[in-house]
């Protein structure tokens, strides 16, 4: 007779294979029914599948770069095909290209391209052009004045363009508007530190490392769009441990600056 951990382990092998099997499955209907009817749109749908984080187990960003250039062969001008594509160039390091790619977006669909912009900032930021980067920001917040993730990626890139106060005005209004934020606290104590604002940089970074506690992998994957969501583990800790060295280099600038005013 099965222990019960036995028939539970059997249970979990079989649901794992039944996901497995989901997978498979529709992975031979795509095939099938391109090859039947290889359309930009299906193409672009279907890559849409797979760049998708909500959906772990269809999540391939090499299957989706693929159904998006077949899309892109066949009809460019689909909206936000390049915009995607611009996407997974710059997830893979390829900044140049991604580059590229967004700008052809941008000139493609002016009118629908303000994503584009924050896109684009972070393109740039990760180039090294932050003053570029610090513009594509500036055009997505206004028409985007609430997004956290805006505030929070245009706070960094005015951080690397050594402009702290900058930065950190713009993160205190991020704050204020949401204020259990993990990624708004942790970026604002690091601009008042910047600032040699130690004390409250403290403060703020605490919070961060009280609401990074809650944080969850979903969570993650949402505010990381595009990124596998199966190194979103990975992605809380990395974040954990980050807010912790911040508190951790606050608290020594803290003793150093109180021996030296002894």
């Amino acid at each position: 007779m099965w222990k019960t951990g036995t028939i539970a382990l059997a249970l979990l092998v079989l649901i794992v294979s039944w996901g497995r099997l989901a997978e498979l499955s529709h992975i031979a209907y795509e095939n099938i029914t391109f090859r039947f009817e290889p359309t930009a749109e299906r193409a672009f749908e279907y890559g849409e599948r797979h760049f998708n984080a909500k959906d772990p187990q269809m999540y391939d960003i090499d299957r989706a770069e693929r159904y998006f250039d077949q899309a892109a062969a066949k009809d460019p001008s689909i909206p936000y095909l390049y915009h995607e594509l611009a996407r997974i160039s710059f997830l893979r390091g390829n900044y140049d290209q991604a580059l590229a790619r967004i700008n052809f977006h941008i000139r493609l669909h002016p009118d629908t391209a303000p994503n584009a912009y924050y896109v684009r900032g972070l393109i740039n930021g990760f180039k090294g052009d932050y003053t570029a980067a610090e513009k594509d920001f500036e055009h997505f917040l206004k028409t985007n004045p609430d997004s956290w993730a805006g505030i929070n990626d245009y706070a960094w890139v005015l951080l690397k363009n050594d402009k702290p106060r900058e930065a950190a005005e713009a993160l205190k209004r991020g704050v204020e508007a949401s204020p259990e934020n993990p990624w708004l606290l942790n970026s604002y104590a690091t601009a008042l530190y910047e600032l040699e604002g130690y004390d409250e940089a403290l403060v703020f970074a605490q919070r961060a490392s009280v609401a990074a506690t809650s944080l969850t992998e979903a969570q993650w994957s949402r505010a990381n769009p595009g990124n596998d969501p199966r190194v979103a583990g990975e992605g809380v800790a990395t974040f954990r441990r980050a807010v912790e060295e911040n508190i951790h280099t606050i608290e020594l600038a803290i003793a150093s600056s109180t021996v030296e005013s002894r």
